[in-house]
């Protein structure tokens, strides 16, 4: 564990070093991620525009704004974490040249998700964080420390099982080669986590939340700070994200076999 530790640690130096040579571009990306976070709240401005009463069933204009800093803080965390480092998995296999990590002495997988972080993403994860205080603010309260241990939980199944959605899409690299669509299908998606997955009814709700798992990502940790989130939902997110992480481990494990090196 040490040692991955101290190869994550060497990966993030190599990431912000790379920042450094241009920091105009930090600047100007990380200005650019607030103008996108305005256009992620702009639609929950109109749809409460007016009238004070709930617009969306079971949830007041303060508290969906808790889901979409949700919705902010995990974007940033794919955008800057997750897809940087995976993405670059599809060239390596269109060019064969996925033979330079099979041959470390490390783990594959972990080395191709910690190759490349996008640090000015961290001005978002700002940018969500400020939204909870906002919400918070105007609600005239503060999450409970229970509350608060929830989220956090809540906040590391979210990752994980957006880590291993976006696992099992790379997999798909070593059957098809373009994935190009899949990934864009799936960041369209997730755009619609920024909304209490009460909006979805029948079979989208059933999507959302057993299949593509949004209500996973954003509502329930949202319904933790807010003080609402039943015990057994805690229980299922943490299940469902281990589910998550075996099930792309597993396929990226056989999807190996499929790669067809330079040499082969």
């Amino acid at each position: 564990m040490g040692r991955y530790l101290q190869l994550l640690k060497l990966q993030l130096r190599t990431s912000a070093l790379l920042a450094a040579q241009y920091r105009w571009d930090f600047l100007i990306d990380g200005l650019i991620s607030l103008v996108w976070a305005a256009t992620a709240i702009a639609p929950l401005l109109i749809v409460y525009s007016g009238r004070s009463q709930t617009m969306i069933p079971g949830w007041s204009m303060n508290e969906a704004l808790v889901v979409t800093g949700w919705f902010i803080l995990l974007q940033a965390i794919l955008e800057g974490a997750i897809n940087p480092g995976l993405q670059a998995v599809v060239d390596h296999i269109r060019k064969g040249t996925l033979d330079f990590v099979l041959l470390k002495p490390a783990d594959a997988q972990f080395l191709v998700s910690t190759s490349r972080f996008q640090l000015w993403r961290v001005v978002s994860v700002g940018t969500g964080i400020a939204v909870f205080f906002i919400a918070f603010g105007r609600m005239g309260r503060a999450p409970s420390p229970a509350g608060l241990a929830q989220a956090t939980v809540l906040l590391c199944t979210a990752t994980l099982v957006l880590y291993s959605m976006w696992i099992l899409i790379v997999s798909t690299a070593f059957y098809v080669v373009k994935v190009d669509n899949l990934t864009y299908m799936f960041s369209s998606i997730f755009d619609a986590a920024r909304w209490p997955s009460s909006v979805f009814r029948g079979v989208l709700k059933a999507v959302f939340t057993f299949v593509i798992p949004l209500a996973l990502m954003t509502t329930w940790p949202a319904e933790a700070l807010l003080g609402r989130l039943e015990p057994v939902t805690l229980v299922y997110a943490i299940a469902a994200s281990l589910g998550f992480a075996a099930a792309s481990r597993t396929v990226w494990l056989l999807s190996l076999r499929r790669y067809a090196s330079a040499g082969g």
